[in-house]
């Protein structure tokens, strides 16, 4: 599996990345495991996980994804092999919040207890906190690479603006840069991205690790009308945002070059992901084996100038009333 730099962290991953967030909420441990198992062994290496995964089940309190992969780490004695990626700072009942330097410290010794791990790979600011200052939690950041406890620092849902002045900040006060983000980017919802992160992340050698990569699941193709809908949990939200003209149009262009292609929508649309500027790894996840060596196809697809084109095409973020054609 050929490697990517992930910014200028010294971490190189392969282009897929395993997205944590259904161990103990949609898989079981044992499922998870099996997963986990498949990953490795096809040369994938690139775990993402929060402390908050999966809090919003009613029954969980956060950490039940971490405590899954750890369990898997210490059973199969596969750190070596592997890149951990977990994040901090969303709101966790009866935990707390935020990036302050208290809470980071905290946060990152109850993930490090769960993973059973005396080291995180990519330690992620899951969410912004405007309420402290970048050096505050850059400087906890410092301490923790100092102690071994942290390899590299990224950041999640962050605005250009903001990311932008973080990485000022790391420059002026001497502290460790994000050398990663996380951003919302699939072939659907490219506007928030392109307009000015992809730039700055270009700019700036950071590297990109998209969530969402199948949006929801509607890049797959299994919602197309609004029957569709009732097939899982996600449904209404799917449809809110994505069964539109526009949606259908991308639809359409994926199942055109599928087919040419003797693949399916959703490895189309993740190899389209992984060819993107900046992006190094895509973030998927599969809650079956039978998923997941779907995905593991798509991280080898390599697409056409012309299919890349196409699918360029059909989701081209619609221009909005009174803006400029370009």
């Amino acid at each position: 599996m050929k490697k990517r730099k992930l910014g200028k962290s010294g971490l190189d991953v392969a282009p897929l990345a395993f997205g944590g967030n259904v161990f103990g909420w949609t898989t079981d441990e044992a499922t998870s495991f099996a997963l986990l198992d498949a990953f490795v062994d096809a040369g994938f290496d690139l775990i993402d996980t929060a402390d908050v995964y999966s809090a919003w089940v009613p029954s969980h309190k956060g950490g039940e994804s971490e405590t899954i992969i750890g369990k898997w780490l210490k059973s199969r004695g596969r750190r070596e092999r592997v890149v951990i990626a977990t994040k901090a700072g969303w709101e966790i009942r009866d935990f707390g919040k935020g990036l302050s330097k208290a809470h980071v410290m905290k946060s990152v010794e109850a993930s490090l207890a769960r993973l059973q791990t005396d080291y995180i790979d990519l330690y992620q600011s899951h969410i912004d906190d405007a309420a402290t200052p970048f050096e505050e939690t850059l400087g906890a950041y410092a301490k923790l690479i100092e102690q071994g406890k942290v390899r590299a620092i990224g950041a999640s849902n962050h605005t250009a603006p903001r990311l932008a002045e973080a990485l000022k900040v790391s420059a002026e006060k001497h502290l460790p840069r994000f050398q990663s983000l996380q951003p919302l980017y699939n072939l659907y919802d490219r506007e928030g991205f392109e307009a000015e992160l992809q730039p700055l992340c270009l700019k700036e050698d950071i590297g990109v690790i998209p969530y969402y990569a199948l949006a929801a699941g509607f890049l797959t193709g299994k919602y197309r009308s609004e029957k569709d809908l009732g097939q899982s949990a996600r449904g209404g939200g799917v449809g809110s945002k994505y069964l539109n003209e526009r949606g259908l149009r991308i639809l359409a262009a994926l199942d055109k070059v599928a087919k040419a292609k003797s693949a399916t929508p959703a490895q189309i649309a993740i190899a389209w992901l992984i060819a993107r500027p900046t992006v190094t790894a895509a973030i998927a996840s599969a809650t079956s084996l039978k998923q997941f060596a779907e995905l593991q196809k798509a991280a080898t697809l390599t697409l056409d100038a012309e299919s890349i084109r196409a699918l360029d095409q059909a989701s081209a973020p619609e221009v909005k009333a009174g803006a400029p054609a370009s």
